[in-house]
């Protein structure tokens, strides 16, 4: 199968009244690259998260945590990095903010104490409910133009770039 070419129109310049305008910039093979338009939808997607969510100080990292840990009470840090594809370290800063803003609680393990155990504060859960809400509301906001098809379609094939590294 031929790839489809695609398209963007070039980054026109932002004319400040009475300055003259920027020349406009090519971006050469840039737009039919998976990788280039899969991060121009990631940035869309993380400001329009900030715009709905951001009020909350969680951003789309720590809302997948709080989710996880949610559906796994009880799971330890080693399980949180694996799920989260974050070392330990960077899991262990994530859950102290998160511990700080009493949103989610360690607790020794009783088998090993070396480990501790994860769960949602009833703080956390509270504010995890209102920000599923927001979520739900900002999924809607990337979908708009998908019928549900296509956004399924859409789930299924990114799920099959690189299934391996995730």
């Amino acid at each position: 199968m031929l790839p489809i070419p695609i398209s963007s129109p070039p980054i026109m310049p932002r004319k400040k009244s009475g300055a003259p305008a920027a020349r406009k910039i090519e971006l050469g093979l840039l737009p039919s690259l998976l990788g280039y338009q899969l991060r121009l939808a990631q940035i869309a997607i993380f400001r329009d998260f900030a715009a709905s969510i951001g009020a909350h100080g969680v951003s789309p990292g720590l809302f997948g945590v709080l989710v996880i840990i949610e559906a796994n009470p009880g799971m330890k840090q080693t399980e949180l990095a694996r799920a989260t594809h974050l070392d330990r370290s960077t899991v262990v800063s994530v859950i102290d903010n998160l511990e700080r803003r009493g949103l989610v609680v360690r607790s020794a393990e009783t088998a090993d104490r070396r480990s501790n155990a994860l769960h949602v504060t009833a703080e956390g859960a509270a504010l995890l409910k209102q920000l599923k809400r927001q979520v739900t509301q900002h999924e809607k906001r990337l979908a708009h133009q998908l019928d549900a098809g296509e956004r399924n379609t859409l789930i299924g094939l990114l799920a099959k770039i690189l299934p391996e590294k995730r």
